[in-house]
């Protein structure tokens, strides 16, 4: 290592040595910027999850949702399959699935195990239910043109008056939890901007506070011939450790709400928020959101005092 980079190397240091002593030094004004972050990252950690919780419920009710086809017992087989692979070729059906009368009733026997009423009453006559064919669209919001299609004259002809049908209720909670999700996402956002330019105020006004406290040494170090960057550094690295420690308060908020809601509620969801997967999600991508949650703190911090150093310490310098 020549002395050029290790005299470098040595400067960082100092600056890194000097930005954590000005903030032990300043604890007292990085109270406030601390707390408005912390809140700030909280948001953006509780949406994240909230958001990818609400995308696993969609998911795994979209699962559920199909439409389905029941032919006439006068419909031929060769009718059925046509029918059938007419229904594949719609570029909005993910699968089509085709149940036989006899499969119809295994289903129906199955799905009814422990209802033996209905099992005696569809014991008692003969196999009452028709050929099916289900039908799994790829976009909710395309059933609409799959049952336009299923609806035609010619596809109408070969199915029972009650045909098609598909679970509406379940597309209902969808679309509530769409909008939920929509709802929440704006909110989200708008909160993280509103607080972020707050704690960037916050930031902006107590670096502001050091620069004056300290303006008489700032200048003797000027003076001896201290770089701009070697003055403005402490500053900075000081901000960041805000944005370390509000990052790390932030996880340890959230971890701690999902323990008392598992624990001391005991609940398993928080009105349309499942709780045990976001717990899950939480501590499955845990190192990811931290370091996120790191970058977005740091990042905030650095921006902050980057901008009150350069506004202020370019005269207080010279």
């Amino acid at each position: 290592m020549n002395r050029t980079n290790k005299r470098k190397l040595v400067t960082f240091g100092r600056i890194i040595t000097t930005g954590m002593t000005n903030f032990i030094r300043n604890a007292s004004l990085a109270a406030a910027a601390i707390a408005v972050m912390v809140v700030t990252l909280t948001i953006v950690l509780f949406s994240l999850i909230a958001n990818a919780t609400f995308t696993n419920t969609i998911a795994q009710i979209t699962n559920k949702i199909d439409i389905s086809v029941y032919l006439k017992d006068s419909a031929t087989k060769e009718q059925q399959q046509a029918f059938v692979k007419s229904i594949k070729k719609l570029p909005d059906v993910a699968s089509v699935s085709f149940l036989s009368k006899d499969q119809a009733l295994q289903s129906y026997i199955k799905d009814n195990a422990k209802n033996p009423q209905l099992l005696q009453a569809i014991n008692a006559t003969d196999n009452p239910l028709p050929a099916t064919i289900k039908v799994k669209p790829r976009n909710l919001n395309q059933i609409g043109t799959i049952k336009n299609f299923l609806v035609l004259p010619a596809n109408a002809a070969l199915q029972t008056a009650d045909s098609p049908s598909y679970n509406g209720d379940r597309k209902q909670a969808i679309d509530t939890i769409t909008h939920a999700t929509n709802v929440l996402r704006t909110i989200g956002i708008a909160s993280v901007i509103i607080f972020t330019i707050i704690c960037a105020l916050i930031i902006f006004n107590t670096i502001q506070m050091a620069i004056f406290n300290r303006r008489d040494e700032l200048t003797i170090m000027r003076l001896l011939g201290a770089s701009t960057s070697y003055i403005r550094g402490p500053f900075v690295v000081e901000s960041a450790i805000y944005g370390v420690l509000s990052a790390i308060l932030s996880m340890v908020i959230i971890n701690a709400a999902f323990i008392a809601s598992s624990s001391a509620l005991q609940a398993t969801s928080l009105g349309l928020l499942d709780i045990n997967f976001a717990s899950d999600y939480f501590g499955q991508h845990f190192l990811q959101l931290l370091g996120l949650q790191l970058l977005v703190g740091i990042l905030i911090g650095i921006a902050s005092s980057t901008i009150a150093t350069r506004r202020y310490l370019k005269f207080k310098t010279k």
